[in-house]
C-alpha cells in the first residue's frame, strides 16, 4: 500500500523533469557547495536553446562539446525561406501514391517538415557519411558572423556546394563531421512519434562521437542497442593490423517507456524445435531448464521423478519455482522429465504462448541473415543491368529487419541520407511480404556523380536520380515476382523539390522605391511558380501531409484544389467571382485559402466575409 507523502509537491523536481524532457542536451553534472555530484541544469545550454544568437559561458562541467557546437545548434534553431516544389513528371503515379522522395540539402528539408510530420514519424533510418577522410561532410559555413550566419542558416552557397571533401590532416576533422551530424538529428527527434526509434548505421571512426551526441538529443535513458553488423565475410590480407568486418547500426527510442519491439520473425527453422512428444492438447512445446543460479535456499528441494527417483538442483542452484508453483505446473501437465519419466525435471514452453510472434533480436546480426556489402553492390548493379553505379549500398535485408522490429503495417519511415534508396526499396519489399501500407519519405541532397564514373556515363548526373530510377525499378521487379500479392502495392512516389520560397522578397527600406516598384508588388508571387508549387508551400505552413489527396476540380471557369475531400481548398486564380466563393462555401472545407489579389473587385472582397458566414461560419479562410 502507498503511503501519503503529508506534503506539498517538489517543484524544483518537476520543474527539473520538465526541462530534461524538452532539453535533454541541458541534463548535466556538477558539484554542489558540499563538495557532492549532483545533476544539474546547464544555464548556458538552456539559454542557447531559447537564443537567436550565440550564447558564452565557461563554467567546469561535465559536458561533451566541440569548437562550434553552439552554432551547430542555432542552426538547428533558425528559420529558413523555402519551399518544397512538387515534380509531376520525375514523379511516379503522382495523384495516388503516400511516398515521397524529396531532393535538397536535408537540413533544411527536416526543418521544412517539422510542423507538417511533427511526430508522426515511426521510424527513421539514415546511413550518414562515415568520416573516413575521404567521404563528403556537408559544408555548414560557421566562419562568418552571428547575422550572415542566421541568413544562411544551412542553405546551398552561390554555386550550389553543400558538401565538401574532410581530410585526416584537416585539423577540424570530428568538428566538421558532428558540425554536420548534430543539428540533423536535433531536428530528427521533433519528428519522430513518441514510440518512434531512429537506426544510425556508422563505423568505429565517428561511432563514439554519433552516440554522445545521441545520448545529448534522445537522453541515455533512450538508448535501445548498439547494433554489430557483419558486413564481410572474408579478410583483407593486405590490412597491417585488423581486415575490419563490422559497421555499427546504433537504434535510439524517442522514448523508451513507449517503444516497442516486434522481435525478428520466427523462421521455419526456429519453429522447427518444437515437438509435441506427449501429444499436449496445447500443442508443439520445447523444455527448458527448471534450475537457476545462484542458489535460492527456500527453492531447493527434492522432486521425486514418474519413475521414482529423487533428484535436486545441481550445487549451487536452485529450481526456478517454489515447491507450491512446481506442484501446481506439475498438475497442469507443464513439467517432462522425459519420454521415459527418469529425467531431471524441465519446463514445457508453448509455442502457442510466447509472449509475442518474433524472436528478441540479439545485438549481432550475421551477414547470413541480413547480407553483407558485397551482397548488396551485387543485387544493386543486377537491378540496374550489370552496371555498378553506387559504392557500398546497404542491403535490403538489413533495412528490413529494422522496420520488422519497430514499425508496424500502417506508419511513416524516414530516411534523410537516402543515397541509392534503400530504405524506399525495403519498406516496399516489407510490404509484399505482410501487406503493410507502410510509406517511405526519402530526402537526398542532388550530389553529383563523378564524371569519370559509370553512373554518370551511364546518364544518371547526381544521386537523386539513381536513387529514383532504383525506385521505379525495384517497385516493377516486386510487382513482376508477386503479381496477385502486390495488386494494391503502393510503388510510386512524389519527387518534391527543395527551392526558394514562392513568395517575393517585398521589404524594402524607403530609399529603395522606384516609381515602378509598386506596380511590381501587387503580385507577391514569384513568376514561374505554378498553382500547384502554391499549394504544397500552403500544406507545409497548414501542416498537411504532403502525400494527401488532391483532387482538381474546376469551379464556375477558376482552378481548385480540394485535398482530403475538402479538409483544404485552395484556390489561386485572379478574378474571383461571388459565383466560385459561394460554391466553395457550399463545400465546408475545414480551410480556404486564396492570394491577396484574387478577388475580381471591391464588391466581391466585400461580400466574401458575409457569404462564409451564411455557408461555412466555422472555416478558416487565409490568403498569400
Amino acid at each position: 500500500m502507498e503511503k501519503l507523502k503529508m506534503q506539498t509537491a517538489n517543484k524544483a523536481n518537476e520543474n527539473y523533469k520538465k526541462l530534461a524532457e524538452m532539453f535533454p542536451n541541458a541534463v548535466t553534472e556538477t558539484i554542489d557547495e558540499n563538495g557532492e555530484v549532483v545533476r544539474a541544469i546547464d544555464k548556458d545550454v538552456l539559454m542557447q536553446e531559447i537564443s537567436c544568437k550565440v550564447v558564452e559561458g565557461n563554467e567546469e562541467r561535465y559536458q561533451f562539446t566541440w569548437p562550434d557546437k553552439k552554432k551547430s545548434v542555432l542552426l538547428a534553431n533558425a528559420p529558413i525561406s523555402k519551399t518544397l516544389r512538387p515534380c509531376r513528371e520525375e514523379s511516379v503515379d503522382f495523384d495516388n501514391t503516400e511516398n515521397l522522395y524529396i531532393e535538397g540539402d536535408n537540413l533544411e528539408v527536416l526543418k521544412l517538415l517539422q510542423e507538417t510530420y511533427l511526430g508522426k514519424i515511426k521510424m527513421i533510418y539514415i546511413d550518414p557519411p562515415y568520416n573516413t577522410g575521404n567521404d563528403f561532410v556537408y559544408e555548414d559555413d560557421f566562419a562568418q558572423s552571428a547575422e550572415e550566419y542566421l541568413a544562411n542558416s544551412g542553405q546551398l552557397d552561390d554555386d550550389g556546394n553543400r558538401m565538401v571533401h574532410n581530410a585526416e590532416t584537416n585539423g577540424r576533422f570530428h568538428t566538421d563531421w558532428l558540425n554536420m551530424i548534430y543539428p540533423r538529428l536535433k531536428l530528427s527527434k521533433d519528428v519522430l512519434a513518441d514510440d518512434g526509434v531512429i537506426f544510425i548505421s556508422i563505423d568505429d571512426n565517428e561511432q563514439e562521437n554519433l552516440k554522445k551526441c545521441c545520448d545529448e538529443i534522445f537522453g541515455t535513458q533512450n538508448f535501445i542497442a548498439q547494433i554489430v553488423w557483419e558486413r564481410s565475410y572474408s579478410p583483407i590480407n593486405l590490412m597491417k593490423h585488423f581486415s575490419t568486418s563490422h559497421d555499427y547500426i546504433i537504434c535510439y527510442a524517442k522514448n523508451i517507456e513507449k517503444a516497442v519491439c516486434n522481435g525478428i520473425v520466427r523462421s521455419e527453422e526456429a519453429n522447427s524445435r518444437y515437438s509435441n512428444p506427449d501429444n499436449d492438447p496445447r500443442g508443439v512445446w520445447k523444455s527448458s531448464d527448471l534450475s537457476v543460479g545462484p542458489a535460492v535456499p527456500e527453492n531447493v528441494y527434492p522432486i521425486m521423478t514418474p519413475a521414482g527417483r529423487v533428484v535436486e538442483p545441481p550445487a549451487g542452484r536452485s529450481w526456478s519455482l517454489s515447491k507450491n508453483a512446481f506442484l501446481e505446473r506439475l498438475q497442469d501437465n507443464r513439467i517432462w522429465f522425459g519420454q521415459d519419466g527418469n529425467n531431471v525435471p524441465s519446463m514445457k514452453r508453448f509455442l502457442s504462448e510466447l509472449r509475442k510472434e518474433g524472436v528478441t533480436p540479439m545485438t549481432t546480426w550475421k551477414y547470413t541473415e541480413v547480407d553483407h556489402s558485397q551482397g548488396a553492390t551485387q543485387k544493386l548493379s543486377k537491378l540496374f543491368d550489370g552496371k555498378k553505379l553506387f559504392d557500398y549500398p546497404k542491403p535490403v535485408p538489413l533495412i528490413k529487419r529494422c522496420l520488422q522490429l519497430y514499425t508496424d503495417k500502417d506508419c511513416i519511415v524516414l530516411d534523410f541520407f537516402s543515397g541509392s534508396a534503400t530504405t524506399a526499396h525495403a519498406v516496399m519489399e516489407l510490404n509484399a511480404d505482410d501487406g503493410g501500407k507502410r510509406r517511405f519519405v526519402m530526402v537526398q541532397l542532388p550530389e553529383l556523380t563523378d564524371t569519370k564514373g559509370e553512373a554518370y556515363k551511364a546518364g544518371y548526373k547526381n544521386i537523386c536520380e539513381i536513387g529514383k530510377e532504383r525506385i521505379r525499378r525495384a517497385g516493377a521487379k516486386i510487382k513482376e515476382d508477386s503479381p496477385l500479392i502486390t495488386l494494391d502495392l503502393d510503388t510510386g512516389f512524389r519527387v518534391l523539390k527543395c527551392d526558394t520560397s514562392n513568395m517575393k522578397d517585398v521589404y524594402y527600406n524607403p530609399s529603395d522605391y522606384e516609381p515602378n516598384l509598386l506596380s511590381s508588388l501587387e503580385d507577391n508571387i514569384k513568376e514561374g511558380r505554378t498553382p500547384e508549387d502554391l499549394l504544397f508551400q500552403v500544406m507545409l505552413d497548414l501542416g498537411i501531409l504532403l502525400s494527401s489527396k488532391i483532387e482538381e476540380i474546376t469551379i464556375a471557369g477558376k482552378k481548385v484544389f480540394s485535398v482530403e475531400d475538402n479538409y483544404l481548398i485552395a484556390c489561386f486564380d485572379k478574378n474571383i467571382t461571388d459565383e466560385t466563393i459561394i460554391e466553395i462555401a457550399k463545400r465546408r472545407p475545414y480551410y480556404f485559402v486564396m492570394r491577396d489579389s484574387s478577388l475580381a473587385n471591391d464588391s466581391v472582397a466585400t461580400n466574401f466575409e458575409q457569404i462564409f458566414a451564411t455557408y461555412s461560419p466555422d472555416t478558416i479562410r487565409k490568403v498569400l
